[in-house]
C-alpha cells in the first residue's frame, strides 16, 4: 500500500466516508467506516493531513484525530463545494474535501476545545428558549385577541400578564380558553426560570473569562455579546485586518465590479448568524439610546443618524464595533472613548 499523505473524511452520523491520496495526487483508498472503526482506523496510520467540513461535531473529530498525531484542517463547507465534481454522495464528498484541504488559498477554521463549545451550548440554549418563550407570548396574544382583548406590547408586560394568568387571574374570556391562556403562561414561567439560571451560567463563565470582560467594555456589547465572541472566535489573529473580521460575520457589503466599476450592495450575511444578530440587536439598543440622549453614546453614531437611516446606521455600527473587538482580542487593551477634536 503506497504511503497516504492526504485523507478527506466526510462525517455523518454513523457511516463516514474516506478518500485518501498519496503524495502525487492519485487516489488511494476510498471506504465507508462506521463510527467506531473511525478512531482504530487512524491510530494504525502514520501522521497525515485530514481534511474535514466544518460543522458541530467535527470539532470533537478534530481533538480525537489530533491526539493521535495528524494534522487536521477544517474547512467551510461553502468553499468546499465547488470541489464536487458531479452529483451529491458521500464518496464525491470525501473527494472534494482531499481536493480542497491541499489548496494554497483554502481558509480554514480553528479546532474549538471543549470548554470553548460548552460555552456556546449555554448559548445555543438560551437561544432556543429565548425563541420559545416568543412564540408562547405570541400566542396568548393571538388568543386573548380573539375574545376582543388587547395585550400590551413588550416583554414586562407580557411576563407580568403571564404571572396573572398562570395565577388564574384571566380576563373574560370562556372557561375552556381560560384554562388553555393560563397553561400556556404557566410554561412561560418555566421558560423564565430556566433562562434565569443559564443566564448566570453565562455570568459566571463571563466573570472567568478576562478577554470577555475587556470586549464588554465596547458600548452595546453585554454580557451575552461578549461571551458569545470570546467563545466562538479562536485565533484572532488570523484575520488580517479588523475589516476581514467583519467580512467573515457578513457584516461588509457586497461588491459588484464589472467593466471597471464597482458598485457596493447589501451586506453579505455570510458567517456566523448568531454573532452577527448579536452585535446588531446590541447596535439597534445603542441607536435608540442615541435617539433620546445623544450626549451619552459616540457623536460620530449621533452624526450618522442625522445622515442616514437608522436601520443603516445599525448595521454600520455592528460593522465598526466588529472591528474594535478584533482590535481588542489582537491588541490587548480595553475599549477607548474616541477623542474628538474640535475643527
Amino acid at each position: 500500500m503506497m504511503e497516504i499523505s492526504t485523507i478527506g473524511l466526510d462525517l455523518a452520523k454513523s457511516v463516514f466516508q474516506l478518500h485518501g491520496v498519496d503524495t502525487a495526487g492519485n487516489g488511494v483508498f476510498r471506504k465507508a467506516l462506521r463510527r467506531r472503526q473511525i478512531l482504530p482506523f487512524f491510530a494504525e496510520l502514520s501522521p497525515c493531513l485530514v481534511g474535514i467540513e466544518a460543522c458541530g461535531t467535527s470539532h470533537y473529530w478534530a481533538r480525537e484525530l489530533i491526539r493521535l498525531g495528524h494534522e487536521v484542517r477544517l474547512m467551510p463547507p461553502a468553499y468546499v463545494k465547488p470541489y464536487v465534481k458531479r452529483g451529491k454522495t458521500d464518496a464525491a464528498d470525501a473527494e472534494a474535501i482531499c481536493e480542497a484541504v491541499s489548496r494554497p488559498t483554502m481558509r480554514f477554521v480553528p479546532v474549538k476545545s471543549a470548554e470553548q463549545q460548552a460555552a456556546l451550548a449555554l448559548h445555543r440554549t438560551r437561544d432556543l428558549l429565548v425563541k420559545q418563550r416568543t412564540q408562547l407570548v405570541n400566542m396568548i396574544r393571538g388568543l386573548l385577541a380573539e375574545f376582543g382583548i388587547e395585550m400590551a406590547r413588550g416583554l414586562h408586560h407580557a411576563l407580568a400578564l403571564a404571572k396573572r394568568l398562570a395565577a388564574g387571574e384571566a380576563p373574560e374570556v370562556p372557561l375552556l380558553a381560560e384554562r388553555i391562556v393560563a397553561g400556556l403562561a404557566r410554561q412561560i414561567g418555566d421558560l423564565q426560570v430556566r433562562l434565569t439560571a443559564l443566564e448566570k451560567e453565562l455570568l459566571a463563565w463571563h466573570r472567568s473569562s478576562e478577554l470577555s470582560q475587556r470586549l464588554a467594555t465596547i458600548p452595546g456589547v453585554g454580557v451575552i455579546s461578549a461571551t458569545a465572541l470570546a467563545a466562538s472566535v479562536i485565533e484572532p489573529e488570523r484575520f488580517r485586518s479588523g475589516r476581514q473580521f467583519a467580512a467573515s460575520l457578513g457584516l461588509t457589503p457586497l461588491a459588484n465590479c464589472s467593466g471597471g466599476k464597482e458598485r457596493l450592495g447589501k451586506i453579505s450575511r455570510m458567517g456566523d448568524r448568531y454573532l452577527r444578530r448579536l452585535l446588531v440587536i446590541g447596535m439597534t439598543s445603542l441607536v435608540r439610546r442615541a435617539k433620546a440622549k445623544p450626549d451619552s453614546v459616540d457623536p460620530r453614531l449621533a452624526a450618522m443618524l442625522q445622515r442616514r437611516p437608522p436601520r443603516v446606521v445599525t448595521v454600520a455600527a455592528a460593522n465598526r464595533t466588529a472591528r474594535v473587538a478584533w482590535a481588542i482580542m489582537t491588541k490587548g487593551g480595553t475599549y477607548r472613548t474616541p477623542i474628538m477634536v474640535a475643527a
